[in-house]
């Protein structure tokens, strides 16, 4: 008998119907992060397919992409780059906007988050439309280096997000 690992994550997430508005039904990780074993089981799959790959950096996005982002960083042995909301970072930033729902958003890094031809690992823990990921693909090229793919934990097939980011490689551990 062989291991269902993704049965095992599926069983940390939490469905939280009609939030963060009545139709929604959201997906509540929380439960994954705070059980190590499942953490690191997580964390294991999303950067199994990069290893031993030229990737030099992960970026991940606000908020719970840092999660992901940093501990596969971690594990990669490479740098973190968080992408922020706008005005949480210090120094001289680069910003790229972004249509949503209901308006708009915007994501920044600082101008020198990535040398020159880094290879970039965009993490979050989940796909849905594809805006975030695909700012984020925008604001790292912006800044000189090039995404390589996209590793995230939960994707919602149904909301075609992959098909937005193509060509860009996904990986995701779980659908919904």
């Amino acid at each position: 008998m062989t291991f269902d690992w993704q049965a095992a994550l599926k069983a940390k997430i939490r469905d939280i119907p009609d939030f963060p508005s009545p139709g929604i039904l959201f997906r509540d990780i929380t439960p994954l992060v705070k059980d190590a074993s499942a953490l690191r089981l997580a964390i294991h799959h999303l950067i199994h397919p990069f290893m031993g790959q030229p990737v030099t950096a992960v970026a991940g996005m606000e908020a719970r992409g840092f999660i992901f982002g940093s501990l596969a960083a971690w594990e990669l042995g490479i740098s973190f780059v968080p992408l922020r909301k706008p005005g949480k970072l210090p120094y001289d930033v680069q910003s790229v906007s972004y249509d949503l729902e209901y308006g708009t958003d915007s994501l920044e890094a600082h101008s020198d988050a990535f040398a020159p031809g880094d290879k970039v690992l965009l993490v979050d823990d989940l796909l849905a439309t594809g805006g975030t990921a695909k700012a984020s693909k925008t604001l790292v090229e912006k800044l000189g280096a090039e995404v390589v793919a996209l590793a995230v934990v939960i994707e919602l097939t149904g909301l075609d997000g992959r098909g937005k980011l193509q060509p860009l490689p996904v990986h995701s551990l779980i659908q919904y």
